[in-house]
Order: C-alpha cells, then structure tokens, then sequence
C-alpha cells in the first residue's frame, strides 16, 4: 500500500532511446529536487515554481557534474498523481539514469514499486480502479483495436457504466432495507412485480457486459487462430505466406508438424494470433499421436479456424472435413473460413464447379488461396477480420477485457439470479438483501468503491516501475 507523506522516484522510460525520463512524486518531490538541479537562469526558484513549469540547467552532487536536463514541476492537485510531481528529461546513458536516482535516494527519496504513480492516482482520485487498470493496458496495447478498447475505459465510459448500475442496486437495496426496518408491520415498500422487472433489468445489462469478455479479451491478447487440416495440404506454407516469412517448415513428407507454432500479424488494425498445427490424421506414430492432441485441445480455445482443404478434394470430403473440425472445436462457437489450397492446380471452371456444390453443402465462407503463389490471400486477410465482430467495437457500448471485471460481473448477475428466485419462491426479504448487498459488493470492486488491500497490491503489481 502507498505510504502517505512519503516521496518516491523511478525512471519511467525503457532503454533505447536518446532521452530518459525520471520521476518523483510526493510532498517533499520539488524540494527534494531543488537540492541538485541548478536552472540556467540564476532568477529561477523551481522551490516556489507555478505547476506546468519547465525549466532547462545541469544536476550536479557537489563538484560532481552529472548532466543538462529539462526539468517539469507539477502542483497538486493538478497532477498524475494529485500530488506535487517533478519530471527529470535526462540523457538517455544508463550511468546517468543511475546517478541521478542514486542522489535521489540518498536525499531520503524512496524507490517506487511497481505501479505506485498509479496507485497514488487511484488513492487521491484522480481515477477510478478500472482507469487505473486502463492505463497498464494502454501501455502494453498493441494493435489499434486494444489500444481503442484502453483509451475508452481509461476516460471512464466503463466507469461510468458500472457506477449507474451500482446507484440502481443501492435504490434498490434502500427498500429492501427499510422493509426489514419495519418488519415487525409486515409492510411491503415497493411493488414485488415492479422491483423484479428492475432487477431483470439490472441483469441483463450485467449479463450483455460480461457476454462481452470473449472478444475483449481476444482483441487485448490477440485473437487466436487456428490452422487446421489434414497433413500436407499447406497449412505450414499458408502460415509463412500469412506472415511473409518463413516461419515454419514445409516439407512434402506426412506429419512434419509435429507440435504447434505461434506467430502474430496485425491484419485491419487487430492482432490476430496464428497457431499451426499439426495434421488431423490417425497415425501409430507416438509424437505424431501427440501433436494431433495438441491440435485437438488448440481448436477448443480457438476463436478462428481455417480449416484448410486441398482444390483437389471432393466437395463431399470437404464439407465433410468442415464439420468434423466444426465438431472439434466444442462449445466455444469459433467462427470457421474454409481455405482451400493449391487453387493453381485447378481450372476457374473446376473451382467454380466446387464453390457452387460446397454452397450447397455447408454454411461457412470459402477462399480459394495458392500458398505458393500468394494468390487470395488478400480475400483471406478480409475475411478474417470480417470474422471478428468488429462492428461491436463502433458502437457505445462497452467491451469486457479485463478478467477481473469478467468475474466480478459474473458474480453480480449469480446474485441477482438469486433474488429473482427468492422474490418468486417468497424468500424472507432479510435472505433477498443479502444477495442484493452482494451484487453491490462485486460492482464496487470493479471500480474500488471497495478496495481490499489484496487485491490492489495485485493489480498495481503488474504495472512496470515508474507508471
């Protein structure tokens, strides 16, 4: 937990670059930085500086002589942190960065953990629990759509959200609570049918939240797709022609895939995640054996497939192959584009033939590729971001993609679940505002309107030093 009154520092940026940054937050932050920093202009007091102030001279331990830097000063309440902050712009020379903060710290200047700039944020409101989440995942977003899901939770649309169904809650609960007050009058505060609908209607919005994870939490983490198919019909060539480059071995001998290989690419703003597997087949080869297994466990928690066909299969065999895959990957509805390869061994004639007679045969999109060649990869690129549900990501509502929220929003709609039953099997109203309390409980953890102290120490534990 933050420590009040204290004032910590850390560097804030990652090395490779010509510039380092480091920070210090806290009562003593400016002061503290007084001591070492001498401005170019003699006039300048950076003790008494106005906030947003930037200011240009040397840091020196004595006669020591450590470097030119840019100096920012922040003012509380009107800084990250809502305390007063200071900013060092420093050369980027790990010597330097060690140096200055090794005269930090002897100046009584502690070491920030992990995540504690944030923390300081959340524990002086300058945002809410979810926004301070947001911020570690807009450092580490990287695709468009990840970074776009960060940006709208770090504003607090989400926030803001969860709060309005937590005011609704505590409406709620109020009636509930002044029907136990009066118990003893058997008197009855609010419309049994009315509060149902309300509740219902909590619910579903719950429900539509948390419904909302699985493309979340696949945009954030990279949406994973698999590469399926029987052995040597190009599932390795079409990944090294998906990736331009030469990934995985291609070889004409049956089972050279043995286990399964990651990549990822960025295609239409998202990150997908390419996994390539070995060959769907019945094999006596022990290795072999295994590797179909991993294929198998890999199309469970796909949420893509392309199920890869040769142009000279049979469209029966084909549509057969497609619902056999279909089958594999269970209940996690994955969203499956048939790939047929090695299309430059085919007339137009005999692929429209085939495109016609698999129409008719299964519901899934179909893409005629050439691996070798590179010919409909383009078509398969938009095919698979049209498999994503990214119109969801234009509309105003929100998207789950942090699992934290997932399961306390699942444990939100678990308790209501249980005041419905108990308004319609006449549970004691005493039983009914337990289960209402509870759903307020796991709202308030989504945004640390309850804030345990272990849970924050998790959260904030991931953050990387100096955010």
């Amino acid at each position: 937990m933050v420590q009040k009154g204290t004032t910590i520092c850390a560097p804030a940026t990652s090395g490779g670059g010509a510039i380092a940054l480091i920070r210090l937050s806290g009562p003593a932050a400016v002061e503290t930085l007084s001591g070492i920093f001498k401005p170019i202009d003699d006039q300048v007091d950076i003790v008494n500086a106005k906030g947003y102030s930037l200011f240009f001279g040397t840091i020196s331990s004595q006669s020591e002589f450590i470097d030119e830097v840019l100096v920012s000063v922040f003012r509380e309440p009107q800084s990250y942190t809502g305390e007063d902050m200071a900013e060092i712009s420093c050369h980027a020379s790990p010597f330097i960065q060690h140096r200055i903060m090794e005269i930090l710290i002897e100046k009584g200047v502690e070491t920030a953990t992990p995540g504690e700039f944030t923390m300081r944020a959340f524990m002086n409101g300058k945002m809410d629990l979810s926004q301070a989440e947001a911020v570690a995942d807009i450092i580490a977003s990287d695709s468009e759509a990840a970074h776009r899901l960060a940006a709208t939770q770090l504003r607090g649309g989400f926030s803001a959200e969860i709060e309005k169904l937590r005011q609704e809650l505590l409406s709620f609960a109020s009636l509930i609570e002044l029907e136990l007050d009066f118990s003893e009058e058997d008197v009855q505060f609010a419309d049994r049918f009315a509060m149902t609908e309300t509740v219902m209607k909590i619910k579903s919005l719950v429900d539509r939240l948390a419904s909302s994870f699985r493309l979340g939490n696949a945009i954030k983490k990279g949406i994973p797709v698999v590469i399926a198919g029987r052995p040597n019909v190009g599932k390795s060539s079409l990944l090294n022609v998906l990736l331009q480059e030469e990934r995985a071995i291609v070889s004409d001998i049956p089972g050279t895939t043995r286990d399964t290989i990651e990549e990822v690419l960025h295609v239409g703003g998202l990150l997908f995640r390419f996994i390539d597997t070995a060959g769907l087949r019945h094999s006596e080869d022990e290795i072999e054996v295994l590797g179909v297994e991993r294929t198998r466990l890999k199309l469970e928690t796909s949420a893509i497939v392309l199920a890869v066909a040769e142009v000279t299969n049979s469209a029966e065999d084909i549509a057969l192959f497609s619902r056999s895959v279909a089958e594999l990957t269970g209940p996690n509805d994955a969203k499956i584009i048939l790939v047929i390869n090695k299309s430059d061994l085919a007339s137009p004639g005999r692929m429209a033939d085939l495109k016609k007679e698999l129409s008719g045969m299964c519901a899934f999109p179909v893409v005629f590729v050439s691996a070798t060649r590179s010919s409909g990869i383009d078509h398969l690129r938009e095919q698979l971001t049209a498999s994503v549900e990214t119109s969801r990501l234009e509309t105003p509502q929100h998207i789950v993609t942090n699992a934290r929220h997932y399961e306390a929003l699942k444990n939100v709609s678990e308790s209501l679940l249980r005041v419905l039953d108990g308004f319609r099997d006449g549970i004691p109203t005493v039983l009914i505002a337990t289960d209402v309390r509870q759903a307020i409980y796991y709202l308030g953890l989504i945004t640390g309107k309850i804030t345990p102290e272990d849970i924050l120490g998790e959260i904030f534990s991931r953050f990387c030093i100096g955010k």
